[in-house]
């Protein structure tokens, strides 16, 4: 679990990152993390030698869907930090809607990536996939929200 931690404390760091930073910087940070990543779902995930090579595409697919998912979190994170000292009631309902759109995006990739998983292997190894994924998310999400200011203070 230590590894888990330390994983959803790199993406926060990434998720840190200031509009000054360039793209090469942030695809960079996710590379190292995916990598770590990576190695951590294979450590959760049991896979039957037969069915590996099957989940392994389908979670590599997963993850370049959930990187391009990743950058946009870093964008609006960075337009928050940009513009929070003049949030107006607009500009923070427009932006809170974009999460809520990019949060529903995130949440039916992994709903649909379960589903494919569990074709090519059976439920209980979608499961592993769902809950481990599930759990970064989780505190990825939570981290972002307990480091974020809240508007007028």
């Amino acid at each position: 679990m230590k590894k888990v931690i330390l994983l959803v404390s790199a993406l926060i760091l990434t998720a840190g990152i200031k509009a000054q930073s360039n793209k090469e910087e942030i695809d960079l940070m996710q590379s190292v993390y995916g990598m770590e990543k990576k190695a951590m779902v294979e450590e959760f995930v049991k896979v039957d030698p037969a069915q590996k090579a099957a989940f392994w595409q389908l979670y590599d697919e997963y993850e370049t869907a959930r990187k391009d998912l990743g950058k946009r979190r870093i964008e609006l994170l960075e337009q928050y930090a940009d513009s929070y000292d003049r949030l107006t009631n607009e500009t923070a309902d427009a932006w809170t809607k974009e999460v809520l759109d990019l949060s529903k995006k995130t949440d039916a990739l992994l709903v649909s990536y379960y589903n494919k998983i569990k074709k090519v292997t059976n439920p209980i190894v979608a499961l592993q996939f769902y809950q481990i994924e599930g759990y970064i998310l989780s505190g990825i999400r939570l981290k972002i929200l307990g480091e974020i200011p809240f508007p007028g203070k």
